[in-house]
């Protein structure tokens, strides 16, 4: 049996983005105390499930993300600044912990930056959104276009 794994982490698109989020103002951590996140587009996120059909090797993890190196209030940013939308209130990791949700601390707490050079050497992936940026870029078209 075959068993290949993808890991991913922050999948975003047109219709999965943190707009209602924003519209309610919910605080992200201030820069010096923001965590590392990785995202990747749905439409890639597909293809590398098809990469992962033909060319996925028996009990492999595979991480499935962009080339993109960004914080999670920096990704927030980048969604507002795109959509109109007033960037998120900034709180120390003290203030965090003192008014926010255990769940949603708990997300603001792991920070990793996962590297992509095995779906891209092993799957010959070429990713269409490479970065966060071109997503949400390709997103604003999408939803402005329908409109």
């Amino acid at each position: 049996m075959v068993v290949t794994i993808l890991r991913a982490p922050g999948i975003y698109a047109a219709d999965r983005l943190p707009i209602e989020r924003l519209r309610r103002k919910t605080p992200a951590l201030r820069d010096e105390d923001d965590v590392y996140s990785n995202h990747i587009h749905a439409d890639d996120l597909a293809m590398l499930t098809c990469a992962a059909l033909r060319r996925g090797r028996s009990n492999r993890a595979y991480n499935a993300v962009d080339d993109s190196e960004i914080k999670m209030g920096g990704y927030f940013d980048l969604v507002a600044d795109r959509f109109g939308l007033p960037r998120a209130p900034r709180l120390s990791r003290h203030e965090a912990q003192q008014q926010l949700p255990p769940l949603q601390l708990s997300f603001m707490s792991e920070s990793r930056r996962l590297l992509n050079q095995r779906i891209k050497k092993e799957f010959k992936a070429k990713l269409r959104y490479p970065r966060v940026e071109d997503g949400i870029a390709a997103a604003w078209d999408e939803r402005n276009i329908s409109c």
